[in-house]
């Protein structure tokens, strides 16, 4: 939203997912190699050691819209990956990035088994929930991130919001632009043309607050846009998700949509990787943002404290 964000001092060693698509995205706008298919398959492939090591665990077994199998399940099971792949290269700081459902009563047990898992291995481990809009982002999504720290590295101290409530980047502000343009598949310009139904995703953005929540599972049925008579083109939620628009995504329709529903927002996760750098000792970044309305500006960001699920 007109806010250039520099770029930080890490480099890409190694990546891996399990969608062929994504992984062609991944490569067309990242520039270099990620290994595709099941994690498992390609541990031994990873380098020997790495300063940070970042992941997002599936939220299917976790999310408040799942079968609610937690940690136990097949797919969000699949954080022990992340725990093995600490383990063997024992990184300085640690991300993992979940959905709000796993700070809720019914995931007690799945928050107890991922804070003792990654403790064991000897990082001090925390957690906070983020509101994205918070940070400049232009949709209401929370989501966890929980964040380890070697013993002998500074500590993590979460970014404060940029945003007050009365700053948030509203829908319009994001999308408004692109109401008079026509279909266009090259910029992904493209959308769902599925009807209403009393199934999932049928909500309507409202032109003057941040978009719904991009949710990777809609089938199709994504949230209509706040005047046009039409759901929201897979470009209006990559923007939405704060993706630039040089940004493409090699793939149809469906596809699309899971990537950028499955993706953390890039602009959220600047924000994480500046507090990152700051824990391993490089200089923080600083942001030249708009002006906060000081009469409303809470920055303090939204936080449960971790032993009030855990005791």
């Amino acid at each position: 939203m007109g806010v250039a964000y520099p770029e930080h001092p890490f480099d890409i060693v190694w990546a891996n997912d399990f969608n062929e698509a994504a992984c062609r995205t991944y490569a067309a706008n990242l520039g270099h190699s990620i290994h595709a298919g099941d994690v498992w398959d390609h541990l031994d492939s990873l380098p020997e050691s790495a300063d940070v090591v970042v992941g997002g665990f599936p939220c299917q077994d976790i999310s408040v819209n799942g079968k609610r199998a937690g940690v136990a399940g097949k797919r969000s099971g699949l954080y022990r990956a992340m725990v093995e792949t600490i383990r063997r290269t024992r990184p300085k700081v640690f991300v993992a990035e979940n959905v709000k459902g796993l700070l809720m009563e019914y995931n007690r047990a799945s928050l107890h088994q991922v804070y003792h898992d990654f403790s064991a291995l000897g990082y001090r481990v925390g957690y906070r929930l983020y509101r994205t809009a918070d940070y400049g982002v232009p949709q209401l999504r929370e989501r966890v991130f929980i964040v380890g720290t070697r013993p002998d590295v500074g500590d993590f101290v979460p970014p404060l919001p940029t945003h007050a409530k009365s700053d948030w980047v509203s829908a319009q502000r994001a999308i408004g632009d692109l109401e008079a343009c026509g279909k266009d598949a090259e910029t992904n310009h493209i959308w769902s043309l599925a009807k209403k139904s009393p199934e999932q995703g049928n909500r309507r953005l409202k032109a003057d607050r941040p978009g719904h929540t991009i949710r990777a599972e809609c089938h199709g049925n994504i949230q209509f846009h706040y005047r046009l008579p039409r759901r929201i083109s897979m470009r209006e939620a990559a923007r939405i998700q704060s993706f630039p628009d040089t940004f493409r995504f090699e793939c149809g329709l469906r596809e699309t949509e899971r990537q950028i529903g499955n993706a953390v927002p890039p602009v959220m996760a600047w924000h994480i990787a500046n507090a990152v750098a700051k824990a391993l000792g490089f200089p923080e970044q600083r942001l030249v943002l708009p002006a906060l309305n000081r009469e409303t500006d809470d920055r303090t960001a939204p936080n449960l404290e971790l032993e009030s699920l855990l005791v």
